[in-house]
């Protein structure tokens, strides 16, 4: 096997790396390294917040040995599992625990793929033991390369026995990033840069990590929005907008492929991107919850026999468009075989509006109170509180792209399978 057919090979059913995998291959995470190194300017590692979904957020932490336990049972419900990933709430390379559980999964679980996300401080040294262990996909979370940008990024990090700050603490975190990325390309895993993009902080400075994460052989580079969560430095800071971030994406993608169907996901995440999870499966127990257990029995009802369908297209011809950044929606009708369109449903307005906080809440809000009287909206993709918004509303989110006549019909299955009835 060649170079090319080894890497098409591991892309294959890895839903972050590849877009085209993350439809049909679920992933999960594994909460078991609390403990971080470091102390990120926006980063607030909680527990049990079930209503949040973003990196650092857990609803439990397991030993690796429950770890196990709870990956044999998710895999009885989500069949077509193939990555297991270690992402935190805290460090992995931070916690002995990360090597125990790696050492099991890859020991009981050949078949599946293992993946980890680290912020590079103690990487350099732990690149061969993670290759030995089966890791094949690693993240590195690398804010900055000038530690006058880093500086501003991270509180603290704690290294060699002591507590850095400042420009000194950047410039070691940043040193042992490259060194390790560079490791770590070397040793064949396939490299994710993940940027926290901070506008007013580090927001011109992604080009220049773009560039250099290149350089050092990473395959693909993730540009996050910042969230702005409160209890943190970042918490007054406003997230980018849509627009702002696509454009650096769009700049970043001369130097390498980006990353655009990121849902940053929780500590314990489970399930197909977008779809997460996790909560099903919340504080789970080992001792046999899977006991005992009755399957629902799905009982489809005839169903209506015409629909009314939102569409993000920018040309009425292909659905193109994310949900949140979409400036309008075509609505068609769909009844039998016949399709007619109803015109447009504008939003544009709502567009500048930041990604996170709560003027992104009411923008939310506002574009789903807009759909209202659609039964489902068909989109590239989907952010959580969105899909959030327009399930209260009763409308049923589809993500699909392509053609839009193709994608219509297949979002009226979609729409009829989630409205039959359901016995237990």
């Amino acid at each position: 096997m060649n170079d090319a057919e080894q890497l098409d090979a591991m892309l294959e059913t890895h839903p972050c790396y590849n877009e085209c995998a993350h439809k049909k291959f679920a992933r999960m995470h594994i909460p078991i390294a609390p403990r971080c190194n470091i102390q990120c300017n926006y980063c607030d590692r909680r527990y049990d917040c079930s209503n949040e979904s973003r990196p650092g957020v857990t609803s439990e932490i397991l030993t690796p040995e429950e770890a196990v336990e709870k990956i044999r049972y998710v895999m009885t419900k989500v069949p077509y599992l193939s990555v297991i990933g270690i992402a935190g709430p805290g460090d992995p390379l931070a916690n002995e625990e990360t090597f125990r559980a790696l050492e099991l999964v890859k020991k009981e679980f050949p078949q599946l793929t293992l993946c980890l996300s680290t912020n590079g401080l103690a990487l350099p040294p732990n690149v061969e033991r993670l290759k030995e262990l089966g890791v094949r996909f690693l993240t590195v979370t690398m804010n900055a390369v000038d530690p006058k940008v880093g500086a501003k990024m991270y509180d603290f990090v704690h290294w060699g026995g002591k507590t850095l700050r400042g420009e000194e603490a950047a410039a070691v975190l940043i040193r042992n990033q490259l060194d390790g990325i560079q490791k770590a390309a070397a040793a064949g895993m396939l490299v994710k840069v993940n940027v926290v993009m901070a506008p007013g902080i580090n927001s011109e400075h992604i080009p220049a990590v773009a560039k250099k994460a290149k350089e050092l052989g990473a395959y693909i580079v993730n540009i996050l929005p910042l969230i702005p969560v409160p209890g943190t430095k970042f918490e007054g800071l406003r997230a980018p907008t849509a627009a702002e971030r696509k454009a650096l994406q769009d700049m970043c993608e001369v130097d390498i492929r980006q990353m655009r169907h990121c849902r940053q996901c929780r500590a314990d995440a489970i399930g197909l991107l977008g779809e997460d999870r996790s909560a099903e499966f919340s504080h789970y127990t080992c001792a046999g919850r899977a006991k005992g257990e009755i399957e629902g029995t799905a009982i489809e009802s005839e169903g209506e026999t015409k629909y009314r369908l939102a569409v993000a297209t920018s040309d009425g011809r292909s659905v193109d468009e994310h949900f949140g950044h979409a400036g309008s929606f075509h609505v068609f009708t769909v009844e039998g075989n016949e399709i007619r369109s109803e015109g447009t449903i504008d939003v544009a307005a709502q567009q500048d509006v930041p990604l996170f906080g709560p003027g992104h809440r009411i923008k939310m809000e506002t574009t789903v109170d807009k759909l209202k009287g659609v039964d489902a909206v068909i989109a590239t993709q989907y952010g959580e509180p969105a899909i959030e918004l327009l399930r209260e509303r009763g409308i049923i989110p589809v993500q699909d792209k392509g053609e839009v006549e193709q994608a219509l019909r297949k979002a009226v299955g979609s729409v009829f399978k989630e409205r039959a009835a359901v016995f237990e």
